[in-house]
């Protein structure tokens, strides 16, 4: 078994997967040799019960992969008591699948509960200045938050909120692969990270997450009533930029 199979088949056996899905456009040869393997190690039924073989689901694309994962969210998402407390739509997340440059927020605001996109309203504008100013479009990063549901009044997140949403969000970091994630403001930093360090504290380091490299840094929506805390943060983007070139 290839190493790129065999860690796509330890990803969905972390999320508790379950069965196989037969039809032929779901499947590749590395997964029809698994299920080979499978066959031949398997007692047969007069000595034993088969055992239940786990649900594989192998994308063509990881655009096919994020919007398996929406599917799975669901558009009117029930699973936390937020449904119920005047958010308009799910918020899941945008840009390009195969992005180097990830960011992660905690959760949407009032104009993306409207568009039904994260960073739209003017901390989102200001998050697209910034990843201008080094070198890349907004569609060449994907954005998403913590949770997918706006809180009312804008309030923090509840961890039983956050225990119903954030597998959303890992499933999205393992399907982008992004080399760098940056965590906008103390909420998105302290969930990936676990921790409850400030940001302050964790600001201007650098985290191995999974197989990426974290930086923590200022959310826009700070540096609109802080402007003064902008300069850490080009300092931060000028990190995030030498990593993506190799500079590191």
């Amino acid at each position: 078994m290839n190493e790129e199979l065999k860690a796509h088949l330890e990803f969905f056996a972390e999320l508790g997967v379950d069965g196989v899905r037969l039809e032929p456009e779901w499947r590749t040869r590395a997964a029809m040799e698994l299920e080979d393997e499978q066959r031949t190690s398997e007692p047969s039924a007069a000595s034993s019960a088969p055992a239940e073989a786990p649900v594989v689901e192998l994308f063509t694309s990881p655009e096919a992969a994020l919007q398996a994962i929406r599917t799975d969210l669901g558009a009117d998402c029930s699973r936390c008591k937020l449904h119920t407390l005047g958010r308009t739509q799910v918020v899941f997340g945008v840009g390009n699948p195969e992005a180097d440059l990830m960011f992660v927020g905690e959760g949407p605001g009032a104009d993306e509960d409207i568009q039904g996109e994260p960073f739209v309203g003017r901390a989102g504008q200001l998050l697209t200045k910034i990843i201008e100013a080094i070198g890349l479009k907004r569609e060449d990063v994907y954005i998403a938050n913590v949770i997918k549901c706006r809180p009312p009044g804008n309030r923090n997140p509840e961890p039983d909120e956050v225990e119903q949403c954030a597998p959303f969000l890992f499933r999205q970091i393992n399907t982008v692969k992004p080399k760098v994630i940056v965590a906008l403001g103390k909420f998105a930093a302290q969930c990936l990270l676990q921790t409850n360090d400030p940001i302050t504290r964790i600001r201007g380091r650098e985290f191995k997450y999974r197989d990426a490299i974290l930086i923590p840094t200022y959310h826009p929506a700070y540096l609109l009533r802080t402007p003064s805390a902008k300069r850490e943060v080009w300092e931060d983007m000028k990190r995030v930029r030498a990593i993506l070139r190799g500079d590191s």
